[in-house]
């Protein structure tokens, strides 16, 4: 794992996961040092990263959620060389794995809705061997616990995060940093 950014994430308990340009603005006031970027297209993605990276933020890209990228090594190249991110977020091994072969930061997003899911996810782990994963809903402090004694790679919990109250839950479940698209959260 790339040190600096384990450091970011440890001192980031929450991320700023925004959606729209309104939340690229507000994720500029917080705290956290990693920006989890979950909209955006081909033409806008690289100033959507320069503004989020001008604050001294991390950018994570997720490039399934980028609108005219293909799920193929090559969107991962097109975000290292025109946008300058910092890393990406993916559900597809293959793109973590070709991430990781630039020297980009990775997380592999998981959805843990069973337990074929749940039992899926270190076989996929192998494959990209991502820096952290992220584990939606994230409103499973006991999965989020149980997954986090069996990885050796960190875990991000995301997705569904609204009170304090679920973030302290999930953080003392083990998750190194938890993820989020609610503003109110951002600044607890």
């Amino acid at each position: 794992m790339h040190s600096e950014f384990m450091e970011a994430l440890e001192n980031s308990p929450v991320i700023a996961a925004v959606k729209d340009d309104d939340g690229l603005k507000k994720c500029l006031e917080t705290d956290s040092s990693i920006v989890f970027i979950l909209y955006g297209d081909i033409c806008n993605i690289p100033q959507i990263v320069k503004t989020v990276k001008s604050a001294g933020k991390i950018a994570m890209v997720h490039v399934d959620l980028i609108h005219g990228l293909s799920p193929k090594e090559i969107a991962i190249d097109f975000i290292h060389q025109y946008t300058k991110a910092d890393g990406i977020i993916s559900t597809k091994a293959l793109l973590i794995k070709r991430a990781s072969e630039l020297d980009l930061y990775t997380i592999h997003r998981f959805f843990v809705i069973d337990s074929m899911a749940y039992e899926s996810i270190f076989k996929t782990m192998r494959t990209g061997k991502p820096d952290c994963i992220e584990i939606l809903p994230a409103l499973m402090p006991k999965v989020i616990q149980k997954l986090c004694k069996s990885s050796p790679i960190p875990v991000i919990a995301g997705g569904m995060v609204s009170e304090k109250e679920d973030i302290m839950a999930l953080l003392q479940a083990g998750a190194v940093s938890v993820s989020s698209t609610n503003q109110e959260t951002w600044f607890i």
